[in-house]
């Protein structure tokens, strides 16, 4: 059931839910919106009748138009976006302390909101959300890393592990984390219609907020590599579904580093097609 729900006496029959239904099954009458129950199973559950509505006369899915965040101009400018986008840095040094619960919370309620292919919205956020839990995964996996290279099983093209667990071993540089408190890893199943570019579009927008809030993050593909090519057993150790497909994985916490001003780049490479 959809629960679609109007507000008679606040509903000004504009028909804009009935223009923006992507699905097309919002009719109007002389009574004002409806959908008719042969056509709700159409329905692509991507609210934009509740959020388009201006009087906020429209509820789905059961949700209250009043619990939603007014739309009303306060978008960071251009100015602030670009700033934001070119001032981001990958943050491999982090203060020996926990985010605040509620913070980490806030991020990723807003990486859920991250568009995904077909609206499947199936994405798995798993979180190490505590540096003595992370301490004790890096400490495992430090360990299996070290067998591998004592069993000298190394994959080819993955023989730089040996460098990055001897620097652990013989001077507690930790390559592999970088120190940070926390862990994101994004996952999705694998009959999803785009799994790997859900994963990918939530943990950027999961990074950007971050830098907004002042939180330092780094994309981690030594991670990814480590435990996608050499220790596959973490998968589910660290509760990924066997039928999901692993996007990415990202280390964050407090920036023990702050940077003064934006890098300069070469301008992008653009064919334009004639």
């Amino acid at each position: 059931m959809l629960d679609f729900i109007v507000n008679h006496q606040t509903c000004t029959k504009c028909g804009q839910c009935v223009t923006d239904c992507l699905a097309t099954i919002i009719s109007l009458n002389e009574d004002g919106p409806f959908i008719a129950p042969e056509k709700e199973a159409n329905c692509y559950r991507c609210q934009h009748c509740l959020t388009i509505c201006p009087t906020g006369s429209i509820s789905i899915l059961g949700l209250d138009p009043e619990k939603s965040l007014p739309l009303t101009g306060d978008f960071p400018n251009a100015t602030q976006m670009e700033l934001l986008i070119k001032g981001r840095r990958s943050i491999r040094h982090y203060k020996p302390e926990n985010l605040e619960p509620e913070v980490v919370q806030r991020l990723l309620d807003v990486a859920s909101h991250a568009p995904t292919g077909r609206n499947d919205r199936q994405l798995l956020f798993t979180i190490v959300d505590d540096r003595d839990k992370l301490a004790k995964l890096r400490e495992e996996m430090m360990n299996g890393l070290g067998r591998i290279i004592r069993e000298k099983s190394l994959p080819e093209g993955r023989e730089f592990f040996a460098d990055i667990y001897k620097a652990w071993e013989e001077q507690g540089i930790d390559t592999l984390f970088r120190g940070a408190p926390h862990l994101l890893l994004v996952s999705a199943p694998s009959d999803t219609a785009t799994p790997v570019q859900d994963c990918l579009i939530a943990m950027t927008t999961f990074e950007l907020f971050a830098q907004a809030l002042g939180v330092g993050t780094v994309w981690d593909g030594l991670l990814k590599w480590a435990i996608c090519d050499l220790m596959p057993e973490f998968r589910s150790r660290l509760g990924i579904p066997e039928n999901h497909v692993f996007g990415y994985a990202m280390v964050f916490g407090k920036p023990a580093v702050h940077y003064a001003r934006t890098a300069q780049r070469e301008t992008a490479q653009i064919h334009r097609i004639n």
